[in-house]
């Protein structure tokens, strides 16, 4: 099995996933390569101890990510940091001549974005993914094939959503994608809206002309010294565009929402997708089961609900009679990058692409301009 040397930058919550998935590798049983991670970065260097601790093949720790890029044993980086410091970082990476998947939303705005795929244009040997898990879900999986099978006839409607609710306390302490100048003027887009835009995007829908509805709910935080600082960033957004049918006879509204303020949800992904001759629709609050329908004229119309267990996309040793949950989604995502990496298919679903991305990006910044103006604006996508 092919090892593909990896350097980490950016230590915090999901730089610790990825080492995590890393570690379980063995997990998988027909995976044609493995990461192995030799160098870990953070301007923060409180948060190496637990990579010291944890990683044995751990050969290289500094706060200096150019020393990281430097290392000629890095093959390949993976990125995890504040969406300003996008456009610095992911063009030094593919500079360096290392292959790249970085955390969404790939720049903090379109600008930066489009510095981004400039350095990625002048680097086609390299391969550069975009972080978005949720699709790798068994269930959202099974949505995704019922639709590219043409199951649902004539789509009627598309919601693709993520909401939290931990932010409906407003003595949260601020973060930085509280705020505008770390965060983006996007806001929550910015934060969940390749979530959302990911499986859309991956099937063809992109609306020509969005609406937004953008709502803050909360003016200032808790600075964490015993001040309030002001909290600029949307809460929440609800994003609404007509997508054309493949073959030019109709079009259908699509549904993004991305709600850092939404009660009761603690962590949900969904995706519905309803049409003329079948629905089908998976929510991670139900991580086991996905639901879908199928009719035909005067027949009758009955949701119906499959128990998937432990299906996922690459085959683990887990049961299937288990439940998968987000750490699976994790690997799943990171042995699809990784089989990339060694010259596979991803088994027929991909990480979300460079393009992507840059498609996402055009998205949010009609949405933002129209949910400023209160009109509806038109979408400049690059691709």
């Amino acid at each position: 099995m092919r090892t593909i040397r990896f350097g980490i930058i950016g230590c915090g919550l999901m730089g610790r996933e990825f080492a995590s998935a890393a570690a379980r590798w063995m997990h998988l049983t027909k995976a044609s390569a493995r990461p192995e991670i030799v160098a870990v970065c953070d301007t923060n260097s409180d948060l190496m101890g637990w990579y010291r601790d944890n990683i044995p093949t751990l050969s290289q720790i500094t706060t200096d990510y150019t020393e990281l890029l430097a290392n000629p044993d890095v093959e390949a980086v993976y990125c995890a940091v504040p969406h300003v410091l996008h456009a610095e970082i992911y063009p030094a990476i593919l500079a360096a001549g290392k292959h790249l998947l970085g955390e969404k939303p790939f720049g903090m705005d379109q600008a930066q974005n489009a510095t981004i795929m400039a350095a990625l244009k002048a680097r086609p040997d390299l391969l550069v993914r975009c972080s978005s898990e949720m699709p790798f879900y068994p269930g959202a999986q099974k949505v995704i094939d019922f639709v590219r099978s043409g199951a649902c006839g004539r789509i009627l409607e598309v919601e693709s959503a993520f909401l939290h609710s931990s932010d409906i306390n407003p003595d949260k302490v601020i973060n930085w994608k509280r705020m505008v100048e770390v965060n983006g003027e996007y806001g929550c887009m910015g934060d969940l809206g390749m979530h959302v835009c990911h499986v859309p995007l991956r099937l063809g829908w992109k609306p020509a002309r969005v609406q937004a509805s953008l709502v803050k709910r909360v003016p200032d935080r808790p600075d964490g010294r015993g001040g309030r600082v002001p909290c600029r960033t949307w809460d929440n957004a609800t994003i609404t565009g007509m997508v054309e049918d493949a073959d030019g006879q109709g079009r259908f509204p699509l549904v993004l929402k991305t709600w850092r303020i939404a009660p009761g949800e603690s962590n949900t992904w969904s995706l519905r997708v309803l049409g003329m001759e079948g629905s089908a629709c998976f929510s991670t609050k139900n991580p086991r089961q996905w639901q879908f329908m199928r009719y035909s004229a005067g027949g009758g119309q009955t949701w119906q609900v499959e128990d998937l267990g432990f299906t996922p996309q690459f085959p683990t040793i887990t049961g299937g009679i288990f439940e998968f949950g987000f750490t699976d989604a994790i690997q799943q995502m990171w042995a699809a990058f990784v089989e990339e990496l060694a010259g596979g298919t991803a088994c027929g679903f991909g990480c979300a692409t460079p393009e992507e991305a840059a498609d996402h990006h055009a998205l949010l910044t009609a949405a933002l301009a129209a949910g400023l103006s209160g009109q509806a604006q038109d979408v400049d996508y690059p691709s």
